[in-house]
C-alpha cells in the first residue's frame, strides 16, 4: 500500500491520529521505530536545525524537500505529513511544490495563507494573502498531484489577523477548493475549538500542539472528543532535546564531565543500534564486504 493510500485510511479510521513531529532524519527515524502511525515534518525545526535560525520564511523550497526526502527515506512504511510553508510562490509556483514534495516520498503537505516571508503560526506580525488568491493555491495542488490520494492541508493564519469567523469563512472556502484537512492555526480558547469542530463537521480537522504557544493543550481524548482528526506536535521533540544539550553544556561549563547525565544518555551501542547499524553489518555479511 502506498503511504498516501495509507494516510487517507489513518484519516477515516475511528480514533485520533498522532504524529510527533521530526526535525532531522534522526527524529524521524526514532518516531517511526516508536510505533507511531505517522511523522510530521515540522518546519519551525527544520529552520533550527538546518539553519539554526527562527522559522520566519527564511528557507527556500529546495532545502524544504531535500530534508523531506532525508525523512521520507527513513520512516519506512509511516506516511510522512509535511509542512510547505505558503507553497513558496503563486499557484504556478504551487504546483511544482506538490510535484517535489511528491517525488521526494512526503504522504501529505499543509499549505498556509500567509503573505510570504511567513512566520510561525504562533508568533505576532503575521499577514495573510486575500481568500481568493488562496483557494487557486489549493485548486492548483489538488490539480499537481500526480497520486490522487496525496493529502493537502489548507491552513489558515487569519485568526490572529481578522478574527476567527474569518478564519472559518476560509476553511469553508479552502474545503470547497478541494483541500482534503483542514488546520486553522492557532486557536486561543476551547470555545474557539468548539466552533472549528461545529463548523467542519464533515472534513478532518488538524489540531496543531504547540508547547509555549496560543492553543490551550488539552489531553489527546478531549482533543478527539471536540472533533479533531489529526494532532500533530511540531516542536516536542527539538524543545526536549534543547533543553537537554542546555542542561549538558552548562554542567561542562561548570567544569563537570558527562558522567553526571549517564543514566539520561544512550550507550554507543545502544545509539548505533537505533541508527541501523545492525542491518548494515548484515549486509556486509550478505555481500561479502570486509573493512
Amino acid at each position: 500500500m502506498l503511504n498516501t493510500t495509507r494516510l487517507r485510511e489513518l484519516l477515516v479510521q475511528r480514533g485520533l491520529l498522532v504524529a510527533p513531529g521530526a526535525y532531522d532524519a534522526l527524529s524521524a527515524r526514532l518516531i517511526a521505530q516508536a510505533g507511531f502511525p505517522a511523522v510530521y515534518m515540522t518546519g519551525f525545526g527544520t529552520a533550527a536545525s538546518v539553519l539554526g535560525q527562527p522559522d520566519v520564511g527564511l528557507l527556500t523550497m529546495s532545502e524544504m524537500v531535500s530534508r523531506a526526502a532525508a525523512l521520507a527515506a527513513v520512516v519506512g512504511d509511516r506516511p510522512l505529513i509535511a509542512d510547505a510553508d505558503t507553497g513558496y510562490g503563486n499557484p504556478i509556483n504551487v504546483r511544482r511544490t506538490v510535484r517535489e514534495y511528491e517525488q521526494a516520498g512526503v504522504a501529505a503537505i499543509h499549505i498556509e495563507d500567509q503573505v510570504w516571508p511567513k512566520k510561525c503560526g504562533h508568533m505576532e506580525g503575521k499577514q495573510v494573502i486575500p481568500v481568493d488568491e488562496m483557494v487557486q493555491k489549493i485548486r492548483a495542488a489538488v490539480d499537481a498531484r500526480q497520486d490522487p490520494d496525496f493529502v493537502i492541508i489548507a491552513r489558515t493564519d487569519a485568526n490572529a489577523v481578522y478574527g476567527l469567523e474569518d478564519a472559518l469563512r476560509r476553511g469553508r472556502a479552502y474545503r470547497d477548493a478541494g483541500a482534503d484537512v483542514i488546520f486553522i492555526e492557532a486557536p486561543r480558547s476551547i470555545e474557539e475549538l468548539r466552533a472549528i469542530a461545529q463548523a467542519f463537521p464533515d472534513v478532518p480537522l488538524l489540531y496543531n500542539w504547540a508547547e509555549s504557544g496560543k492553543t490551550p493543550l488539552l489531553p489527546l481524548e478531549e482533543i478527539h472528543a471536540l472533533g479533531f482528526k489529526l494532532v500533530i506536535f511540531p516542536v516536542s521533540m527539538l524543545f526536549a532535546a534543547t533543553q537537554a544539550l542546555l542542561d549538558l553544556l552548562e554542567a561542562l561549563k561548570q567544569g563537570q564531565t558527562s558522567l553526571a547525565f549517564a543514566e539520561r544518555m544512550v550507550t554507543f551501542s545502544q545509539f548505533t543500534d537505533q541508527i541501523g547499524l545492525p542491518e548494515i553489518q548484515a549486509l556486509e555479511r550478505r555481500y561479502g564486504v570486509h573493512q
